[in-house]
């Protein structure tokens, strides 16, 4: 056993506790403290001292989580893994399900959003599920938020071709540009409909300037 002889504010608003001895046992935040009932004079045992630690570790772990929150939006898994940075397993999982309790978590939500974002950047369906899947997301999320935006896909590859090909394509150069859009996650239906279409301008425009 061992009795706490001084508990003293610190700096950074957290509360040191300090044996019979004068030797620094650990710190803890003022609500786990109240919670532990912890007062100068009472006695711990090492096991009280660990869950004590816990306690104190968890709650740090939702403040933190609270101030990534109030930055933007996470997913479950994102924030978690962002957690285990600083925190323990233990105390990063209890601070996801905190947040959950307190409505502040909904990865259906936070996955459709991040796919509208990607959709509205002009990227391919294929790398829209495969940026949600680095998030963490399940399947079932990533299936309710593609059927928003995956119908946008052939219109962004379109999108993509006029803005970053079209100069190739007037060169001649349709299977560079095919293959470019490809690496992007374009389907080949999609990229060859939104380079004929492109090409079909392109030789409008020839045959135009040809007339005039």
């Amino acid at each position: 056993m061992m009795r706490l002889s001084k508990i003293t504010p610190t700096k950074r608003g957290r509360l040191a506790l300090f044996d019979a001895t004068g030797e620094f046992l650990c710190s803890v935040d003022t609500e786990t403290c109240y919670k532990h009932g912890l007062r100068e004079g009472c006695e711990l045992d090492a096991a009280a001292l660990d869950s004590l630690q816990a306690d104190s570790e968890t709650r740090r772990a939702k403040d933190k989580a609270l101030g990534y929150l109030s930055l933007r939006s996470y997913g479950s898994q994102e924030l978690y893994q962002k957690l285990c940075l600083k925190f323990d397993e233990h105390s990063s999982a209890a601070a996801v399900a905190e947040m959950h309790r307190l409505g502040l978590l909904d990865d259906v939500a936070f996955a459709r959003a991040r796919a509208r974002h990607l959709a509205g950047q002009n990227r391919s369906a294929r790398e829209i599920e495969h940026r949600l899947r680095a998030l963490g997301l399940g399947e079932q999320e990533i299936a309710l938020a593609m059927e928003e935006v995956a119908p946008q896909s052939e219109g962004a590859c379109l999108a993509v071709v006029n803005r970053h090909y079209r100069a190739k394509l007037a060169a001649g150069q349709r299977e560079k540009v095919l293959a470019a859009l490809a690496r992007r996650g374009f389907s080949y239906s999609e990229a060859r409909a939104a380079v004929n279409s492109v090409l079909d301008e392109l030789r409008a425009e020839q045959t135009e300037e040809y007339e005039f």
